[in-house]
């Protein structure tokens, strides 16, 4: 039974809204609201889980849960919601309103013989290594990178086990599959379109807004 932990409790100061980001309105409705429909569209996720701020009713056939301080917090909490023996277990990012059910079945697909996968786009850019004071160290050779996304999709046990890391160490994360490769765990790029992005600033708001138009218009 495939469950989905949708994290949605993040403040978004960098998009410089006074309420968390995952309730600005997008396309008519609360962002969050976007990744919960294309979750519900897929036939292999059983059971949906929203860590949110407090207060927030939810979709029908959308459980909720309080979100944490920080994603680790909220995954944590979405995933002691989940049904004992619910594997394997998929985060996303309410951030990343424009994901498809087709894309969650690829990265679900992608899951099998490791112990994660994660929808990610190539890098298309020169990429340079810094240090601190901006002086270029090298050039990373851009065809063996890529942009990491989400859904990403784990074995339940390997997912426990990377956050039973120290509390420290997992609050600093950007993404539960960082902790998994640091367990020794094998996790697999499953190639995701660029416009699965991730709402941070007002301009990204604006582009999902006109993609979610050119969807409706299509």
């Amino acid at each position: 039974m495939a469950v989905a932990l949708v994290v949605a409790a993040g403040q978004g100061e960098r998009l410089g809204s006074e309420r968390p980001k995952a309730l600005v309105s997008l396309g008519g409705r609360p962002m969050w609201e976007w990744s919960a429909v294309a979750l519900r569209a897929t036939p292999t996720i059983e059971e949906i889980i929203v860590a949110l701020p407090p207060g927030v009713s939810a979709l029908p056939g959308v459980r909720c849960v309080t979100g944490g301080a920080v994603r680790s917090d909220s995954v944590r909490n979405a995933l002691a919601a989940a049904p004992e023996g619910a594997d394997p277990i998929l985060i996303h990012d309410a951030a990343r309103p424009l994901v498809t059910p087709e894309l969650i079945v690829a990265v679900l697909a992608g899951l099998a013989g490791v112990d994660a996968a994660i929808a990610a786009a190539p890098v298309t850019d020169t990429t340079k290594e810094c240090d601190e004071e901006q002086l270029v160290l090298r050039t990373l050779d851009r065809s063996r990178l890529w942009a990491v996304q989400t859904p990403q999709v784990f074995r339940r046990a390997a997912l426990e086990r990377a956050l039973s890391l120290p509390y420290e160490e997992v609050a600093k994360a950007t993404d539960e599959a960082a902790l998994v490769e640091r367990h020794g765990g094998r996790v697999r790029v499953v190639a995701a379109p660029r416009e699965n992005l991730k709402v941070t600033t007002p301009l990204d708001l604006l582009v999902a807004e006109q993609l979610l138009a050119a969807r409706a218009a299509d």
